[in-house]
């Protein structure tokens, strides 16, 4: 069997190469695009603060101008699958 098992996700760093769209590098490798609709507060920060983020321990991420934290599950959607305890 092939794929990725029993592997936690934990954020590399976060980068916006397309319009529109946030790119998450997982430590493992793997990227992930989201459209940033799904995110409002970070689609409202320009482009100047957006490159002012930073990772929390691998599962989360914020920004210098932003108050907010957001997580790893927050990214991939499945709160109960990927939620770090």
């Amino acid at each position: 069997m092939e794929g990725i098992f029993k592997t936690m996700p934990k954020i590399k760093k976060i980068a916006f190469p397309v319009r529109g769209k946030m790119a998450v590098y997982l430590v493992d490798g793997r990227v992930v695009f989201v459209p940033l609709q799904y995110f409002p507060s970070i689609k409202s920060l320009n482009n100047k603060q957006r490159s002012k983020w930073y990772v929390l321990g691998g599962e989360g991420f914020s920004f210098d101008d932003c108050s907010e934290v957001f997580h790893i599950e927050q990214v991939l959607g499945s709160e109960q699958v990927y939620a770090h305890k």
